[in-house]
């Protein structure tokens, strides 16, 4: 029977943001929000910059995109924005196109009525006030309601580099919405991963790039797997620009020498994920940029220790956990890797011992040892491959470098500059620049494949060379102890 009573419309909220299946840490970030307002009886629609399964689809970058926004979300009580400055912003590396950008976001986010930001990553740089495009951001971010980031440090700063009112800048934990994406146990999730029983297994998960620093851990790994352990490093290429797909081949290169390490490179789902998370005795994220992490609260989801470099806001998200180690250098997270290790429990034997002790000792000093010489004599990742060299000495280094000299002082080669001082002549060369990339792109990035591999080459021969110079020198010297012997 109806009494009369009026039942109130939900209230209707935008979540703009990257949104599954996109492969992207923001979209699942997203996804549990969306989750989690919708469990409080919110009426959730989701708009996302590409295609995606969410309920709207907008190019946000550029003017345009920010005036399209503007048209679509006067329609809804509140407006979440997932932000990072790739989604709004064609080229945020460049002051001009950023302080037009920016002002032209300010359109839709004036006429949100309660408009809520979450900051992923942004660069305090853009909010200097000594330059017009600063100031222009600075207009910009007075305009939300609530600006949410995840620690301490990133508020600090983020009040600094934009003058915002503090009162507007909220804490919010990075996993409070995260919900397990498995229910398998560490056994099963093993065996459907086809990963050893007893196995001690070292784990680096995420986007495959160089801020995520997976080589770390690969050149960190060498020699541990004589104790039983293992280093899977999983996880896709965000994007297919050449020094991201180089990045990916050189990480898989590099694990192929050091044994028990081994790369997955695909595409990881939200289950995929959480069920490797699972398997894991330890999760190693070796970063060398980041605000905050992701896969650090996945890993609390499950117990799971951690390993991290001290970056971004690590130290303050690993506060409330005693179970994550935080490391400064290489040297500490090689040997953060090896504290970890169960060694009581590896069989003590023979020849394990010898290639680790050789004069006895402590067990887990030697195995740090050598596992700090072998690294040593390894290549390094860097931007141009697996290039660079690290040999046992200064000496050694020079003479290896000395090979390689001619090919290193070229120029890496990266896409044409499309600045110029006149705008008529920039626009050209830009329409150019897209027009062409297809063709371009490929092409500079197997110049510089080329060259690395050439560099490493050359580098490899000049290393085998001392080595059967050194053998070569210690056969004549136990000929001439032998010689002294019989003599005597």
């Amino acid at each position: 029977m109806d009494d009369g009573a009026v039942t109130a419309p939900r209230e209707r909220v935008l979540m703009i943001s990257p949104y599954p299946p996109v492969r992207d840490g923001i979209a699942s970030y997203a996804l549990q929000t969306v989750r989690a307002l919708r469990r409080e009886g919110l009426d959730v629609e989701v708009l996302s910059p590409g295609p995606s399964a969410a309920h709207h689809h907008l190019d946000l970058r550029g003017p345009r995109g920010a005036l399209a926004l503007a048209k679509r979300i006067r329609d809804y009580d509140r407006v979440i924005v997932q932000f990072h400055p790739d989604f709004f912003y064609t080229e945020p590396g460049r002051a001009k196109a950023r302080m037009v950008e920016s002002a032209a976001l300010m359109v839709p986010f004036a006429l949100a009525r309660r408009l809520e930001v979450v900051v992923h990553e942004i660069d305090g740089r853009f909010g200097d006030p000594r330059r017009p495009d600063g100031q222009v951001a600075r207009r910009l971010w007075h305009l939300p309601e609530s600006i949410k980031v995840h620690t301490a440090s990133e508020r600090d700063a983020f009040i600094a580099d934009f003058g915002v009112d503090p009162a507007k800048v909220e804490l919010i934990a990075h996993g409070a919405d995260f919900r397990p994406h498995t229910h398998l146990d560490r056994a099963a999730a093993r065996a459907s991963l086809d990963i050893e029983p007893d196995a001690f297994v070292f784990l680096a998960i995420g986007f495959v790039q160089p801020s995520k620093g997976f080589d770390r851990a690969v050149e960190a790994f060498d020699g541990l797997a004589v104790a039983g352990a293992r280093l899977d490093v999983v996880g896709s290429v965000r994007t297919d620009e050449p020094d991201m797909v180089r990045y990916a081949s050189d990480l898989v290169e590099l694990a192929e020498g050091v044994d028990g390490a081994t790369v997955h490179l695909g595409y990881v789902s939200d289950e995929l994920f959480d069920r490797w998370i699972v398997a894991a005795d330890v999760v190693v994220l070796p970063y060398r940029a980041i605000w905050s992490s992701g896969v650090m609260e996945r890993a609390a989801l499950f117990d799971r220790p951690v390993i991290a470099t001290r970056v971004g806001g690590l130290a303050e998200q690993a506060a409330a956990r005693a179970d994550v180690r935080l490391v400064d250098d290489d040297a500490e997270l090689r040997a953060a890797m090896i504290e970890r290790l169960p060694l009581e429990h590896v069989p003590a034997t023979a020849s394990w011992t010898e290639e680790v002790l050789p004069e006895g000792g402590d067990l887990r000093t030697g195995l740090q040892e050598r596992v700090r010489e072998r690294a040593s004599t390894r290549p390094s990742l860097t931007r141009s491959g697996a290039a660079g060299t690290r040999a046992g000495s200064a000496s050694s280094a020079a003479e290896v470098a000395q090979r390689s000299a001619p090919l290193r002082r070229l120029p890496y080669l990266g896409p044409p500059d499309t600045n110029h001082g006149r705008r008529s002549v920039r626009l050209v060369k830009r329409v150019l620049r897209k027009a062409t990339a297809f063709q371009v792109d490929p092409l500079l990035a197997r110049v510089n494949e080329l060259q690395a591999a050439t560099i490493r080459a050359l580098e490899a021969e000049a290393r085998a060379a001392q080595v059967r110079e050194v053998e070569t020198r210690g056969v004549e010297a136990r000929d001439g102890r032998g010689a002294e012997a019989a003599g005597s």
